[in-house]
């Protein structure tokens, strides 16, 4: 009797808290709930307190079957309940998916940490927290584990099964004192800039703070003031790496290799910063994983994730206007596109006077003998991606990118009464695309399919009145690769990488003249394979990567072995030693013309390695550094030697001799960098020195050995930012270095005769210098809100604020009035050139 007074106080319960739930919306603990189903049911559930702990359900209705019972909770957790007999019920996990939400918190201060990653463990998939810091995932598997990360905090793990919960659990990160992770430096200079184990400095567009004389996170422009990276004529299509010219940096955007860099002829990165989140520039220790570009490897990479939540932003500045959006179209289905394009075609603003102005100096557009002409530039760059992600284990991105620069310029002068108009043209476009297929097999084991194509064109036409000539010249290349990477986790500290790679790229160059009638198309074909292989390990103290690179180059029967390494040892609480090695190779260059130039500007044209005239250029590198690192304070000198051969004196812009000479040689480069860093909280201040001496050594030339056109002897900059408020900030910054080599003529005697021509007759080459190079620069930017959701930024900046004449290059060229003299021509820095940019990010 007692029993059955109890059951029914216990069903009377069970009923009267269905009731209330159902009224107030509460749920009921799993655990309690069971329990008094077990007396309402007579019968025994069979099931671990862990598995149980934070679930929330509603109640079933009361009434039913033992059997709609157990349905309904099968459908109402992730645990499955089985009956055994008419008594008892197993309850085990299911492996199935569920729907989980956290909110990430600042433990000391217990505000809300915006874009902290969450990551699910043994995947390449995750999320990142919202302003509130919440993040939500769905479809997770139940028994997976998170980890959740945010810069300078300690990383925590946690089950799915424990945020499986009603509300969104607070998850509370600690501040990480003193780590040796993936990330060395938080901040280096500036806020958006740090440094990652393994050498490489990494660049957080989305994070960029602020640097002398840039109004925005300009990819190629922000490198440029780490030490050893210098542009001997300020040009980001220029970018000189340890004294290796441009052509010799590998660059990469999504893993689509690029043959151009610049717009407005190199004095603007042509990639959109807004949508590349993540730029690591490897100057030695390169993973094996990479191929080409033996001074350096610039590898961008837009954001991989989806964040289901429609996002973007618009700007303009002085010369152009962009707009990127990231638009959810379904849960696991996601569109990135960026935009953007200049109105120098329609409105022409002081900053692009003077951008033009430095770019066709001393040439025919400003030659007083044309009394008039007019130019229609504009450049234009825009791409897209699209993140599908086909479950947890496996996801597909595809990528598109186009690149343009267009000028159009027209010429009218008089001749004998009558008015003549000579256009000429230069189109300068690469288009990219790419695919690749992530998967995840397995907690250890991971692959990466993927594929592109790099279409890369130079198209130009030129009248040059004085000779009465006519010229096209159509550069081309179109380079495919498939690739296959694999990714073995032993354990967490230690990873072994693979990877197979075939890859066509092809050239072809084509001249047409008209007086006298001359044609002439040159293509070449050139097939690689290669394997890599490496290890990585990375446990408290140390850091170090070990591997080695098999090419094989089909056409001429040849394999290239390029072994690398990359170690960093923390030896106690503030110094740390790296040790980086690599061998390298590239099969394309940059030809150099100028006796073809376009309107003045000497032109750049690819071409392939044949083995024989132009052969694969192979580097030898080695580094050795010491790192000195407290809070808010950081000191790096590093010692680097580095060969490369294969070079020839067509590619390498020489104003001599030498230039037209068909001969091959290398350049030796010693040097020494330097770097300081103090840090406040308000304020970051820092010093960069560079010391090096780069050679060529060339055997037909006499003498064989002399200075490197890219030779900078010393190069100094120092920079100070200062932030008034968490929303106004200054940075002023200088940069003071030796002056590049160029050559003179031999002096009485500037001229020779070769056959029926009279050319330049230059001394020994480089053993001149320009004059130091020194600039100032100064930005200021502030940030306000028009909502919480819309954020927007104004920045100014001054290049030059001194108006100081920065010569950068100079060279001579027969004077037209007499047979026996020559004339100098130099090229001179940008001058004094304000920028303003504003910008609206929702």
């Amino acid at each position: 009797m007692i029993t059955k007074i109890q059951g029914f106080f216990l069903s009377f319960l069970l009923i009267t808290s269905i009731a209330f739930s159902q009224n107030s919306s509460d749920k009921i603990a799993l655990s309690s709930l069971l329990i008094t189903l077990e007396k309402n049911y007579d019968i025994k559930f069979s099931f671990s307190d862990t598995d149980v702990k934070n679930i929330f359900i509603d109640a079933p209705k009361p009434g039913i079957s033992i059997d709609e019972l157990l349905t309904f909770l099968n459908e109402k957790t992730f645990l499955h309940f089985k009956t055994l007999d008419n008594r008892y019920v197993t309850v085990s996990f299911l492996n199935k998916s569920i729907s989980i939400c956290g909110t990430v918190l600042d433990a000391n201060s217990l505000t809300p940490l915006n874009l902290a990653s969450v990551t699910i463990d043994g995947f390449k998939t995750g999320t990142t927290t919202n302003n509130e810091g919440v993040f939500y995932l769905n479809n997770i598997p139940v028994n997976a584990t998170l980890s959740i990360s945010f810069i300078s905090f300690k990383t925590i793990k946690i089950t799915a099964k424990e945020l499986f919960s009603i509300t969104c659990k607070q998850l509370f990160l600690e501040e990480e004192t003193e780590q040796l992770s993936e990330i060395t430096m938080q901040k280096l200079l500036t806020s958006g800039l740090q440094k990652n184990a393994d050498g490489s400095t990494v660049l957080n567009t989305e994070k960029f703070g602020i640097l002398p004389g840039l109004i925005e996170p300009d990819i190629l422009q922000t490198i440029k003031i780490l030490p050893g990276i210098e542009s001997v004529n300020e040009s980001v299509s220029n970018i000189n790496v340890r004294g290796g010219t441009n052509d010799q940096n590998l660059m990469l955007w999504d893993g689509i290799k690029m043959y151009h860099s610049g717009h407005f002829f190199g004095l603007i990165s042509a990639y959109n910063p807004y949508l590349t989140k993540k730029v690591s520039v490897t100057k030695n220790g390169t993973s094996s994983a990479f191929s080409d570009g033996v001074s350096s490897t610039i590898n961008m990479e837009t954001s991989d994730r989806i964040t289901n939540k429609f996002s973007g932003g618009a700007g303009f500045n002085l010369l152009s206007a962009d707009v990127f959006l990231q638009v959810p179209i379904k849960e696991n289905l996601e569109l990135h596109i960026s935009g953007r394009r200049s109105f120098t075609d329609f409105v022409n603003t002081p900053t692009y006077n003077n951008y033009f102005s430095r770019s066709f100096q001393d040439n025919s557009v400003s030659s007083n003998n044309i009394k008039n002409y007019e130019s229609d530039f504009y450049f234009y760059d825009y791409s897209f991606k699209v993140l599908y992600d086909i479950g947890y284990k496996h996801s597909i991105r595809a990528n598109f990118i186009q690149i343009k620069n267009n000028l159009d310029y027209l010429e009218k002068y008089t001749s004998n009464n009558t008015t003549i108009e000579e256009n000429s043209t230069l189109k300068q476009e690469n288009l990219g695309a790419s695919l690749s297929w992530n998967a995840n097999w397995n907690y250890e084991f991971s692959t990466n399919l993927s594929a592109f194509v790099s279409d890369y064109k130079i198209n130009s036409s030129d009248y040059n009145k004085d000779s009465d000539q006519f010229q096209t010249q159509f550069n081309n290349v179109l380079e495919t690769e498939i690739k296959l990477d694999t990714k073995y986790e032993f354990t967490d500290v230690l990873h072994f990488k693979n990877g197979v790679v075939f890859n066509e790229i092809g050239i072809r160059n084509t001249t047409t003249v008209n007086a006298p009638t001359f044609s002439k198309t040159v293509k070449n074909v050139l097939v690689k394979s290669a394997f890599y292989s490496e290890i990585e390990y990375q446990k408290n103290n140390t850091y170090a990567r070990f591997g080695v690179r098999s090419n094989y180059f089909h056409k001429f029967s040849k394999f290239v072995f390029e072994p690398r390494i990359n170690v960093r040892q923390k030896i106690n609480d503030e110094f740390y030693v790296k040790l980086e090695g690599e061998f390298k190779n590239q099969t394309t260059a940059q030809k150099i013309d100028f006796e073809d130039n376009f309107l003045g500007i000497e032109k750049r044209r690819w071409i392939l390695a044949d083995d024989t005239n132009t052969p694969i250029i192979k580097s030898k590198q080695a580094s050795f550094g010491v790192e000195y690192k407290l809070p808010k304070f950081y000191v790096d000198i590093t010692g680097f030697y580095k060969k490369v051969n294969g070079i020839t004196a067509a590619n390498q812009g020489f104003y001599n001799n030498t230039q037209t000479f068909t001969s091959t040689g290398n350049y030796e480069v010693k040097g020494i960098e330097f770097l300081v860093n103090k840090q406040t909280e308000n304020i970051s201040t820092w010093l960069s020195y560079t010391f090096s001496k780069n050679n060529y050594t060339f055997a037909i030339f006499n003498p064989e050995t002399f200075a490197n056109s890219l030779d900078i002897s010393h190069s100094l900059s120092a920079a100070f930012s200062y932030n008034f408020t968490e929303s106004f900030k200054v940075s002023l910054g200088s940069v003071l270095r030796s002056g590049k080599p160029f050559t003179k003529p031999v002096l009485g005697n500037e001229t020779i005769q070769i056959g029926n021509r009279t050319i330049v007759n230059y001394n020994n080459p480089n053993q001149e210098r320009l004059a130091n190079f020194f600039r100032i620069d100064f930005s200021t930017s502030y940030d306000f809100k028009f909502r919480d959701a819309i954020k927007s930024t104004i920045r100014v900046g001054f290049t030059n604020i001194t108006d100081r004449n920065n010569m950068i290059d100079s060279y001579y060229i027969l004077d037209e009035t007499s047979a026996n003299n020559v004339n100098r021509v130099n090229t001179y820095s940008l001058p004094f050139t304000p920028n303003l940019s504003f910008r609206v990010n929702f």
